[in-house]
């Protein structure tokens, strides 16, 4: 018998350090969620960096699409897989403005993205660290590194700004 213990499936990976080239991309992030602001739509924006370099970059379009799916992540995942040719973005590193939510953390799994950077923590629906931890859940077939807080100021600003909006034009 083994004096091993089991690993805790939920336990979390040590988070690593960002990339000193974080705070660049997470901006290109934040300029998507400014579209999506611009349009209406809740202002999330991603991107995915590819060996340096952008190769898909998104917003929320759930309004304009009609489309309660169409999450900034769900599109700059589908945006890199065809850039790539390929459905698995292993050498990928998704950069986004608000925590993922499951249906994005599941497609994130679901694509093997072993990297994750993110701005905002999401309180209500956060699914890779403040209510679930799916990313780094040992059950499921692949894992991710996850670094949050990245200009978590700026990323909560702009939501912020865009409920206070909603609410003083009496929208929901």
């Amino acid at each position: 018998m083994s004096d091993e213990q089991p690993l805790d499936p939920l336990a979390r990976p040590h988070a690593p350090r960002p990339s000193p080239l974080a705070p660049t991309f997470m901006h290109a992030a934040l300029d998507q969620a400014r579209q999506a602001m611009a349009v209406g739509e809740v202002p999330v924006g991603a991107v995915i960096e590819h060996e340096g370099r952008i190769i898909a970059a998104a917003h929320n379009s759930r309004e304009s699409l009609h489309d309660p799916t169409a999450h900034a992540e769900m599109i700059a995942i589908t945006q890199a897989a065809g850039e790539l040719g390929d459905w698995r973005l292993e050498d990928c590193t998704l950069y986004v403005t608000l925590e993922p939510c499951a249906m994005c953390a599941g497609a994130i799994v679901l694509a093997r993205i072993p990297r994750v950077v993110y701005g905002a923590a999401d309180p209500k629906a956060g699914a890779v660290a403040s209510l679930y931890q799916l990313l780094a859940d040992r059950r499921l077939n692949h894992q991710a590194e996850v670094t949050g807080g990245v200009l978590s100021r700026e990323c909560g600003e702009i939501l912020t700004e865009f409920f206070r909006r909603q609410r003083e034009a009496g929208k929901k």
